[in-house]
Order: structure tokens, then sequence, then C-alpha cells
């Protein structure tokens, strides 16, 4: 006759169930904020490296204007959304690199409403863009447009000296420079600050 069999009893399993629990939420927000961290990085990256053809913003003048000659193509594009006509002034100059030069773009704002809108910006090649410095442009910050408003808009840049002495820019005659127009959206006021205002003017 066998004798009955007694089944190990199972460990208690909720506190390792806790543990996993914890450790996943703990994994998902990491991968949450690694997500919103990657975006101003990798605008970081492309400002500092020229990665992707992102411009440099000029922190000094150039230390000298060389003989050698680029073409500078200049593009324009507006989203969908956005009811602006922009054009370059000029499709194309020559420029030698570390001349200083200012170009323009023409805005017209189509609609019969205030628009706001805001330009991104890049270079072809891509390679170029760590020697394609901004002094200033009307891309660093958003523009308001009155309704049926034409403005005249400037970009001052200049192709740093530095490209000479870069192997891979050897055979560079030509680099594309192109503006792309988003639509933004206006910041509403806050209701209370709009209340204390009309009870100010009533005082």
């Amino acid at each position: 006759m066998t004798e009955p069999t007694h089944a190990t009893p199972r460990k208690p399993r909720i506190g390792r169930d806790v543990a996993v629990a914890a450790a996943c939420g703990v994994f998902v927000a990491l991968m949450v904020g690694a997500s919103y961290a990657a975006v101003p990085f990798y605008n970081w990256f492309c400002r500092v490296t020229g990665f992707n053809g992102t411009t440099q913003v000029a922190t000094q003048m150039p230390s000298g204007v060389l003989d050698r000659t680029i073409a500078v193509r200049f593009d324009s594009n507006v989203m969908g959304g956005l009811p602006w006509k922009f054009e370059p002034e000029k499709t194309e100059i020559n420029v030698r690199i570390g001349e200083v030069v200012t170009a323009y773009y023409k805005v017209t704002n189509l609609a019969a409403r205030e628009t706001l809108g805001q330009a991104s910006y890049n270079v072809t090649p891509l390679t170029a863009g760590i020697h394609f410095q901004k002094i200033n442009c009307f891309c660093f910050t958003e523009q308001r447009f009155a309704p049926g408003e034409t403005r005249e808009m400037a970009v001052v840049f200049y192709v740093d000296p530095a490209l000479a002495s870069d192997s891979e820019q050897d055979q560079l005659s030509t680099i594309t420079l192109s503006y792309t127009f988003y639509p933004m959206r206006d910041e509403p006021k806050p209701v209370a600050a709009q209340t204390i205002g009309k009870r100010n003017g009533n005082l």
C-alpha cells in the first residue's frame, strides 16, 4: 500500500508580484522620461555638430574672407494650415567663404485674420551645416502677421572659413538653405488676469 503524497506548499507570490509590478512601473517611467529628454538633447546635438544639416548660430565674426566662392540657394516652404505666401527675394547668390551676407525673404499673410508661424531650417548637403553660421535670422523667433500683411525678413549669415580645411568639402560648390514655416497657436490669456483688468478699469 502506497503512502499518500503531500503537495509541497506554494510560497506566497504576493510579495514577488508587487516587486515585479514596481520594477515595471519604474522602467516605464524611465522610458517616458528618456523620450522627453531625447528631443531637447537631439536639438542640442544638431546645433552643436551640424547633424542633419542644422545650421549654427554664430558666436563671433568670421576670421577672414577667402577667395573661394560658394553658390547659396534659397528654398521656401509653408506647411498646411498656414495661409502664407513665402518666397526668397533671390533664389541663388554667390558668396565668398567668410563673407557676411544678408539675404531677404518676403512673406504675405493671405488670411483675413491674424496668424502666427515659426520657421524650421536646414542646409544641404547635410554635412555643410556645421560650417553655415547665422548671425541673425527671422527663424529664431515666432512671426506674427496682421490680416493681409506683407513683410520682408532677413537672414544674416556667413560660410565659416573652416570649411576650406574640411577635406570632405573640397568639391562643394553649392549650399541650399531651406526654410519651412509651421503654424503656431496663441496661448490663451488667463481668465483671472482678464477679469482683474476689467475690474480695475471699472474702478
